[in-house]
């Protein structure tokens, strides 16, 4: 069993009141507004880091970390991408992807709301772990963390701290 921590919209702002909430995760994902790579490097000290740049992240960022990854945890295929949209609203450039090749679990950030939608056409999951950082229009800022098992993603537990 893998715990997995999820992370987006952090612009440049890396929460202390995070850290036992991700401590207790085997890996962080961030789905992208890093900010910079201080930031990234605060997650990286935490626990094995991976991440997407998202469009407010300059060439440092962009130049270290691709705008969509694949992998495989367990027996999950994982795709994360910034700017992706939910069902039935994909960004143009996500829905290509998700249509010839739809993923097992699909991340996403940008809107800075939290959401965990089955996508029940493409069959698949969609989580958007909303904003964990200080800057923009949400009121809370959000993270999630679950379990992937197997082929079992499951025990998804999100934070939600004020801004």
């Amino acid at each position: 069993m893998t715990k997995i921590g999820i992370v987006s919209d952090t612009h440049n702002f890396y929460d202390n009141r995070l850290f036992n909430f991700l401590d207790k995760c085997d890996q962080i994902w961030h789905a992208g507004d890093i900010g910079n790579l201080e930031t990234a490097e605060q997650f990286a000290a935490i626990k094995p880091f991976k991440a997407v740049f998202g469009n407010i992240d300059g060439t440092d960022v962009r130049s270290t970390y691709p705008e969509n990854l694949k992998f495989n945890c367990e027996n999950v295929n994982v795709f994360i991408t910034h700017i992706g949209g939910y069902p039935g609203k994909y960004s143009k450039n996500a829905f290509a992807q998700l249509i010839n090749n739809p993923p097992d679990l699909f991340i996403c950030g940008h809107s800075h709301i939290l959401k965990v939608i089955y996508d029940t056409k493409l069959n698949f999951l969609c989580i958007n772990p909303g904003a964990a950082g200080k800057y923009g229009f949400h009121t809370l800022q959000t993270a999630i963390r679950f379990d992937i098992d197997g082929r079992n993603i499951m025990n998804l537990e999100i934070i939600e701290l004020p801004k």
